[in-house]
């Protein structure tokens, strides 16, 4: 079942007016502003043959297809299906494979993606090849068997940026697909399928929900014949979202714009700050124009979001800063209200082999950061404090 948004004048607006928006072919009878919880398995019929549109809630249900639409229309899909967690999604993209075929993917990604390739995929006979897609080109590692690219941009947590368009031309002049896992920069700021791209995966748990209160993922398409593909897995798998859960992420979208403004103006001022600090090696944020992808972020994305990594002069300095943070959470996930910092190498990249993680630069001294809303300034003096506090600590 397709979750487009019927009305078509509604993909004229902002996206940040498409945050607000409702598909109005399942309008609540009752005209909750507020789109009700659906919180049944099952639907009645009112006779053989007279189905309501919704059967059993594994298959479908109002509310998650609420979310459902509004999620394609940000993304300016065809449709978007969601599921019980990020990796659920991801899981579900790679049952579109058959044993024997490869894909390519970035060398550097979110770790928990990286063990499903390793652990799960290859167990199921595919295979793939890793690369820097930010500098390396893809053509050569393209074998008879390729059948997609997957990335993220920017990346996590070295934060490459990839240009979509031009790696999406390769791709599909040799008839492969261009998946592009778009959950650090979300459809607020930027839009993979308008550049090239047939799947966008999110991790909905993230800047989505925005309040670290749910997790979710999901997968938008616009190509008919891959939705109904991933729509017969997602509903033979089981892997939908609950009721509850689309209803607090279709609540956290209504404050996405707000939400990341914040975040982005939050993140700048870290950024600055943090490359002065003597401490501080280095700050990698695509905002900043050091960047090697700042003028791809600048063409490609309306926005360079809230996450930010960097690294400081030692693995001590590093543990201290961690045992020191108090306004600032030390925390897995992203995209919430809060800032929280991540320690990536036992944290969110456990799993990925520590050749890997030398390859990509991610070391013990090494830190992630999801800038939330709070006030700037505050956030620049818990940052003093903390640096203030380890550099006594590790002088000791």
């Amino acid at each position: 079942m397709s979750t487009e948004i019927d009305c078509r004048q509604q993909e004229k607006y902002s996206v940040d007016t498409k945050c607000q928006l409702n598909d109005q072919s399942l309008k609540d009878v009752w005209g909750a502003v507020s789109y009700p919880i659906y919180q049944t398995a099952t639907f009645a019929h009112k006779g053989l043959g007279e189905s309501t549109g919704f059967d059993y809630t594994r298959m479908q249900n109002p509310t998650r297809q609420q979310l459902e639409a509004v999620v394609a229309l940000l993304e300016n899909g065809k449709d978007a299906i969601a599921f019980a967690s990020g990796m659920a999604a991801v899981a579900a993209v790679m049952e579109l494979f058959s044993p024997g075929d490869h894909f390519i993917i970035d060398s550097d990604l979110y770790g928990g993606s990286v063990r499903l390739f390793n652990e799960i995929s290859k167990k199921n006979g595919l295979t793939y090849t890793t690369a820097d897609l930010s500098s390396e080109d893809v053509i050569p590692l393209i074998k008879e068997n390729t059948k997609a690219v997957y990335l993220e941009t920017p990346t996590n947590p070295m934060m490459n940026v990839t240009d979509i368009e031009e790696l999406a031309k390769k791709v599909h002049e040799r008839g492969l697909i261009l998946i592009v896992d778009n959950t650090f920069l979300s459809p607020y700021y930027q839009n993979p399928l308008d550049l090239g791209a047939d799947i966008v995966l999110h991790s909905g748990t993230k800047f989505l929900g925005g309040h670290h209160d749910t997790i979710g993922g999901f997968a938008i398409v616009k190509d008919d014949e891959i939705d109904e593909r991933l729509r017969f897995i997602y509903k033979t798998t089981g892997a939908g979202l609950s009721p509850f859960d689309s209803w607090l992420i279709l609540r956290g979208i209504r404050t996405l714009s707000v939400r990341l403004n914040k975040a982005q103006e939050n993140a700048f001022a870290i950024a600055e700050y943090l490359k002065k600090n003597k401490h501080v090696t280095k700050v990698i944020y695509p905002g900043l124009k050091e960047h090697p992808g700042y003028e791809i972020m600048k063409k490609q994305a309306r926005g360079f979001g809230a996450m930010l990594t960097f690294e400081v002069d030692s693995a001590e300095f590093a543990k201290e800063i961690l045992a020191n943070v108090d306004l600032i959470y030390f925390a897995e996930s992203l995209g919430g209200t809060e800032t929280l910092i991540t320690y990536p190498i036992t944290q969110t990249h456990a799993d990925v082999p520590a050749d890997v993680l030398e390859k990509n630069g991610i070391n013990n001294r090494i830190l992630r950061l999801s800038v939330g809303i709070e006030g700037t300034e505050d956030l620049i003096s818990e940052f003093e404090r903390v640096f203030e506090v380890s550099e006594k600590n590790t002088q000791k």
